[in-house]
This record gives structure tokens, C-alpha cells and sequence, in this order.
């Protein structure tokens, strides 16, 4: 389940709508289970900019680098990549960006609303994220992003390496700067979608969980979805609409529909401890390294990278050394093994314009989609939800859907 398909069946049962979920495994366990849990605005600007192809060139064939492509055949990776390096040019960044933007805005304020209204438990906070540097030109490289980035509304703060370690004493010395992003804000990203999956249920809707999705059969007057339960039972479920939210999964299960989008499962790790004395104050991503930390009252975790390997299902232990090693590098007290809580991966459900697909199939009228959210699918999650379950019910979005349409890609 993607993490939009949660906050689609809220603001449908806010809407009147009935709601049933039908979940794989349990909710919660894939893709949104094991992620850094930040609500970054300031990631508006898309993976697909200026230069990186070049960096990922470098990086092919190491296999701990931040951005690795596993060298195989594999007709379909390649035909994204190709699409996905036309986008690496300065208009269609922008364009990727404003479009972004809205969604993040969007679902950043609607996040503290939904907090409130439903009571979400989440360990939520708003902080800020920063990006930290021991790498000075890195560091002048991204000072140089902050113009473009203001003039999108995403509040900038550059502050010097040691004012920023008399901010921050977990840190190492060796800072030359970090730049903090003062509306970003985090969460618990497991507890966020537990206490979701409360609150649907508690407005009535079901959710299903050990109901797998083997086919989709629109007909004139609403659906036909065909299960299998995992006693190995078969069955279906009928409804007037059904809306596709399967992460890294939505392309086989839409693709005997003659649908067609486009996402490569980017894979993602994550290692999460229990909680350390000295921790940093807010979460930080390790720029020169792409490693991100992020500390609850529960515990702390280091993630990032992303690895395209198709859907290899093995725990890549090269990679998560990376996450250890930034640890190693940066935290005055960095994690041993003996507080390792879970060593996780995840598929990262990645288009080539870094944007999601959201809105009703262009052939099937009672299909909806909403799939396609990259390394943002927390951050995007509430606008994405209310944004689907407006076009469905017919109300005036808060957000211009055109840039998400399905139809581009078809």
C-alpha cells in the first residue's frame, strides 16, 4: 500500500464515501515502514536536475555510492533512464519543481490540521531539517541553490560551520556549514500510518489485511477485484470506483488495463536504533555523504540512499555500511550493533519527472490512480489523498491536479 492510500480513504469517508482497503500484508509494513519519517518542503526540486547524469556515471559501478545502478539488462530501466536524463535541464527542473512544491505545501499544512482533528500520535515534530557539510565546494554548491529555492517560497537559513557546532554538539568537528530548512518538519512514519489506519477504521471504513490484488476488472457501472487471502483462498470484492495505491507495484497490476506508467522501484535502506544520550537536535541529512538522521523520543534511524535493482528483495549489507560509516564520520557518539532495532529496505516508487500520477484512468472511469511519489510518499501523502478524493466526489481541489494527470504518460 502506498502512502497515499490511507489518507485517499480518509478524505473519502469524510466525504460520505464508503471505504474498503484491501492490504497485501499489513498496513503499514512496506514502503512507509522503515523511511527517515521527515515532511520536507524543501525538497521540492526533482532527483532529475542539471549534472546528474554525469555524478550517476561515476557512481555506476560503486556499489556504495549514494545513487548506485546495478549494471543489468533490462529494457524497461533503460528506457526510464532515458526519459528521466531529457528532464536533466533547467526548464523541466523547474517545471518538476513548482509542481512539487504545491503538493508538499499543500500537504505540509494539511498535515498539522489532520494531527489535530484525528488526534494522530505520531511523535511529530516541527523543527526544521538541516543539511550538513564537511565538504566546502559541496557546500557552496548547495549555498548557490538556495536563490532559486527562496524565489519558490522554500525558507532558506545558511549558517557557518562553527556557529552551526556550538548549535549542534553531536556533531564532530570538521563542519563547514549546513543550511536549515525551518518549515520541515518529522514524524514517526510506522505510527503515523497505524494511527491513520485508526482513524479510517473508526469512521467506518474496512481494511483487509492479508488480501492480496491479483487483477482489476473495471466494467460500465463500477469494479470487479479479484484477491487471494493468504490461506490461499481466492475471492473478489466489487465497488463503484477503486483507487490503485500499490507503491512500487501499481505498474503490473494496472498494465492488463493498457496502462502504462512508469516507475522503476527505487530501493532505499534504513538501520534503526535504540535512542542514544547525545543525539542531534533535528534532523540532519549528511549532504556530502546523502545519509539522513532522524531522532524520536522512541529511538533514531539512518537512512537514504537509492540503489535501482528491480525488485531484488536481498538486504544489501555494502549499503548499509554506508549508513554506518556517515555515522562514524559525523556523530560525536555514533550507534554500535547491540542497539540495532532493524536493518529494513524499501522500494521507492520512482516516475522520470519525479512527480506522481494522480486522477481517473483515461480508460477506465471508475480506475483512479494514485502512485508514483518517489522518496516523498509521507511528505506528499495528505495532499495527495484529498487531492484524489476530491476528483472523485466532484469538489474543487486546493491544488491546480493538472500536472499529476495519468495521462501523460499513457
Amino acid at each position: 500500500m502506498a502512502p497515499s492510500a490511507l489518507p485517499t480513504a480518509l478524505s473519502l469517508l469524510e466525504a460520505g464515501r464508503g471505504v474498503r482497503i484491501l492490504e497485501a500484508a499489513t498496513v503499514g509494513g512496506a514502503t512507509s515502514h522503515g523511511n527517515c519519517g521527515t515532511i520536507t518542503p524543501s525538497h521540492a526540486p526533482p532527483l532529475a536536475a542539471p549534472g546528474v547524469p554525469m555524478r550517476a556515471l561515476k557512481w555506476m559501478f560503486t556499489p556504495d555510492a549514494p545513487l548506485y545502478l546495478k549494471p543489468r539488462v533490462d529494457p524497461a530501466l533503460w528506457h526510464w533512464l532515458a526519459r528521466f536524463t531529457a528532464r536533466c535541464n533547467s526548464r523541466d527542473w523547474m517545471a518538476s519543481a513548482r509542481a512539487r512544491a504545491a503538493l508538499l505545501d499543500d500537504s505540509r499544512a494539511r498535515l498539522v490540521q489532520w494531527i489535530g482533528r484525528y488526534g494522530l500520535d505520531c511523535e511529530f515534530g516541527e523543527t526544521g531539517l538541516d543539511y550538513v557539510f564537511r565538504d566546502r565546494r559541496n557546500f557552496e554548491h548547495y549555498v548557490a541553490e538556495c536563490a532559486p529555492l527562496n524565489a519558490m517560497g522554500i525558507a532558506t537559513e545558511t549558517i557557518d560551520g562553527a556557529d552551526y557546532l556550538r548549535q549542534e554538539p553531536a556533531l564532530k568537528p570538521g563542519i563547514v556549514g549546513a543550511i536549515r530548512f525551518p518549515d520541515d518538519a518529522h514524524l514517526r512514519p510506522d505510527r503515523y500510518v497505524a494511527e491513520l489506519a485508526r482513524a479510517v477504521r473508526e469512521r467506518g471504513g474496512v481494511i483487509e489485511e492479508g488480501c492480496r490484488v491479483e487483477a482489476i476488472e473495471p466494467g460500465a457501472d463500477g469494479v470487479r477485484v479479484r484477491i487471494a487471502g493468504q490461506a490461499g483462498g481466492r475471492g473478489e470484492r466489487r465497488g463503484r470506483d477503486a483507487v490503485v495505491a500499490m507503491a512500487a507495484w501499481t505498474p503490473q497490476i494496472i498494465r492488463p488495463l493498457g496502462l502504462r506508467l512508469p516507475i522503476q522501484p527505487g530501493k532505499g535502506y534504513s538501520i534503526t536504533y535504540s535512542r542514544l544520550d547525545r543525539l542531534p537536535r533535528r534532523p540532519l541529512v549528511l549532504k556530502d555523504r546523502s545519509v539522513c538522521i532522524t531522532a524520536w523520543g522512541s529511538g533514531f534511524r539512518l537512512g537514504s540512499t537509492m540503489e535501482f535493482s528491480g525488485h531484488d528483495s536481498t538486504l544489501n549489507e555494502v549499503r548499509l555500511t554506508a549508513l554506518e560509516r556517515a555515522a562514524r564520520e559525523y556523530l560525536q557518539q555514533p550507534p554500535d550493533a547491540s542497539m540495532i532495532q532493524e536493518k529494513w529496505y524499501g522500494w521507492r516508487p520512482m516516475t522520470w519527472d519525479d512527480l506522481p500520477a494522480l486522477g481517473r484512468s483515461p480508460k477506465h472511469p471508475h480506475v483512479w490512480l494514485a502512485a508514483g511519489h518517489g522518496m516523498l510518499g509521507i511528505s506528499m501523502s495528505t495532499a495527495s489523498g484529498q487531492l484524489v478524493a476530491d476528483l472523485m466526489t466532484g469538489r474543487k481541489p486546493a491544488i491546480d491536479p493538472a500536472p499529476y494527470r495519468v495521462e501523460r504518460f499513457q
